[in-house]
């Protein structure tokens, strides 16, 4: 089991605004290029969405459990990286949220959360990962509203 955790300037809404767009992952996923197709649906569970990687290979990730706010569950395909199972789990501190990442590889990469070497390198994707996840949801925060001025 591969475990990144960062803290996000952002209040669970902006962070869960980012699990909830299909279309930012690539954003903050390493490795994927684009998203090509969603379900009208995401992130309920059972809904899934494309990403394209680079060269032009395409595989999906589908919503597996959800907890509005707080947590959701995924299948990653991975494409040519092997499939994995992620949760994502948000908890609110102060005026931000922590994000936690846990990643275990699934179907026929299962047998790799034996292997040490497996769980180092998903830990420093899944760092660069949540480095780019901590920017854009924090790039999504509402304003703080401008203190008045005294006059």
């Amino acid at each position: 089991m591969a475990r990144n955790e960062t803290y996000v300037n952002a209040a669970p809404e902006a962070v869960w605004s980012v699990l909830c767009d299909p279309y930012a992952y690539p954003d903050w996923v390493v490795g994927t290029d684009r998203t090509v197709e969603a379900d009208p649906g995401w992130p309920a569970p059972d809904s899934a969405f494309t990403v394209r990687f680079p060269l032009g290979l395409k595989d999906r990730t589908h919503s597996r459990e959800v907890d509005p706010g707080r947590r959701i569950v995924l299948d990653a395909g991975g494409g040519p990286f092997g499939a994995a199972r992620v949760d994502i789990r948000l908890r609110a501190e102060g005026l931000g949220t922590w994000v936690t990442m846990i990643e275990d590889p699934a179907g026929i990469m299962a047998p790799l959360r034996f292997w040490p070497p497996a769980h180092l390198l998903t830990r420093v994707r899944n760092a660069e990962a949540l480095r780019r996840f901590k920017r854009l949801a924090e790039a999504r925060r509402p304003a703080q509203a401008a203190a008045p001025s005294s006059a």
